[in-house]
């Protein structure tokens, strides 16, 4: 149930940004003249299909991941005499540039829109507060104090731990970056600066901030007993509901280093304290699902409402917080990409459509805004990896463009044909990586 939610999700996310993008290309295209002979959402065969009183095709084909609008063209048909101006190859270079751009520049208006729409419902946060920093860390290091609320970082605000995970990934690679922070519910505002000159980090097993030392405010898990899996690994050792776990040397435990521990798969001895009693038992973890499990549950102490926000603005404001917010993204997505071409990154992070499914799975699960958010994020994305100036993306047609405009004729046919076989097959060994990346994460 769980794959299909992810799959239904995935695919609702993908066709709703496809005619998005395409529809830009098509808006454009009809704006300059030009006639289009179909608009289709998904590749392959037509399951259904549509004219207007232009002539144009509306379809929808099997393969949904992805679109496009098909245009006359002299290049690829025989064009008669009476259509020629309505042919894309004979309009202006700005106009087919314009052509060409409008299917990214939609994404951006819907990712702002979207984000409009958000923040004008509101989203519940958690405010940046630290609730502890590891010994030894680069935080530790800067003399940032538990109990510290982040303002910014390198100047720009930061309202929530998602945008100050988004902008520290983009300082990977830098000398150094500064911390606004103040003391929680004072104004004092101090810069720390952090040196991360050797700083790295794996986004896909921690977060940035993490990788820092910082731990945020959240819930308070206790190690106390509040539940038991029936014929669990817990269960056979003799734990109970409401058994405080201690280490063997009765040493306080935290829950994501026991969790971390019984990841080891090994025998884990704990002191239990119990009524007044300590009882020394072993636990021996059981591979399930892909991990090793006791069956026990802690006790969660729900977050302190100080803590707690909500990223709400009223219809202008919102609005603005929308075009921050699609720009903040944009030059990560930049900064990301050239960090993956420096060797900063590894490719290991690269992400492919199932790890697109799962998170449209898990946001939709979560509540509409959510998924709305979602959407915004990967349509964003979608902008950004298009305008990359790579042949048979629209930023390769568009370089090719400026070359026709410096030169003022085509770039020939030989060279594009070329270069658009060797785009095609970097984007098809990135997206085969991606995948590859993907299964490793399953």
């Amino acid at each position: 149930m769980s794959f299909l939610w992810s799959l239904v999700s995935f695919i609702i996310v993908i066709s709703v940004l496809v005619f998005v993008h395409e529809f830009g290309h098509f808006w454009a295209a009809r704006k300059c003249g030009i006639k289009v002979h179909r608009f289709s959402i998904g590749f392959g065969k037509v399951l259904w299909s549509r004219k207007d009183k232009q002539g144009t095709e509306f379809a929808v084909s099997l393969i949904p991941l992805g679109g496009y609008v098909k245009m006359l063209d002299e290049r690829n048909e025989e064009v008669p005499e009476h259509l020629k101006s309505q042919s894309f190859n004979s309009k202006t270079v700005v106009q087919r540039m314009f052509v060409i751009v409008a299917g990214p520049i939609a994404n951006f208006i819907f990712a702002i829109l979207a984000y409009w729409v958000v923040f004008m419902v509101g989203i519940p946060s958690v405010k940046p507060v630290i609730d502890s920093v590891k010994p030894d860390s680069i935080t530790a290091q800067a003399q940032i104090a538990p109990n510290s609320q982040i303002l910014a970082v390198d100047g720009t605000e930061a309202l929530d731990w998602e945008t100050i995970n988004m902008l520290l990934a983009t300082k990977l690679g830098n000398q150094q970056v500064t911390l606004t922070v103040t003391p929680f519910g004072e104004n004092r505002p101090q810069e720390k600066i952090l040196n991360i000159q050797h700083w790295t980090f794996d986004p896909d097993k921690q977060s940035a901030f993490g990788a820092l030392g910082i731990q945020p405010v959240g819930n308070k898990v206790e190690m106390k007993i509040a539940k038991i899996m029936e014929n669990s690994p817990a269960e056979r050792a003799g734990l109970l509901v409401g058994d405080e776990i201690y280490a063997k040397n009765g040493e306080e435990l935290v829950w994501r280093d026991f969790a971390k521990q019984i990841q080891q798969g090994k025998p884990v001895s704990l002191q239990v304290h119990r009524e007044g009693r300590i009882l020394d038992l072993t636990l021996i973890p059981e591979w399930q699902d892909k991990r090793y499990m006791v069956g026990i549950a802690p006790t969660v102490q729900p977050l302190n409402e100080k803590y707690r926000t909500e990223l709400k603005y009223d219809m202008l404001d919102a609005l603005w917080k929308g075009v921050e917010k699609t720009a903040q993204l944009s030059w990560l997505t930049v900064k990301v990409i050239g960090k993956l071409l420096t060797g900063d990154l590894s490719l290991n992070n690269l992400s492919g459509p199932i790890s697109i499914a799962q998170g449209a799975g898990i946001s939709s699960q979560i509540g509409l805004v959510y998924y709305l958010g979602f959407m915004a994020l990967i349509s964003v994305n979608l902008g950004m990896m298009n305008l990359f100036p790579l042949p048979v993306l629209d930023g390769g047609h568009l370089l090719f463009l400026v070359a026709e405009g410096i030169r003022g004729k085509p770039v020939s046919d030989k060279v594009q044909n070329v270069c658009y076989r060797i785009g095609a097959t970097l984007l098809l060994m990135l997206t085969g990586f991606a995948l590859f990346n993907d299964f490793l994460r399953l």
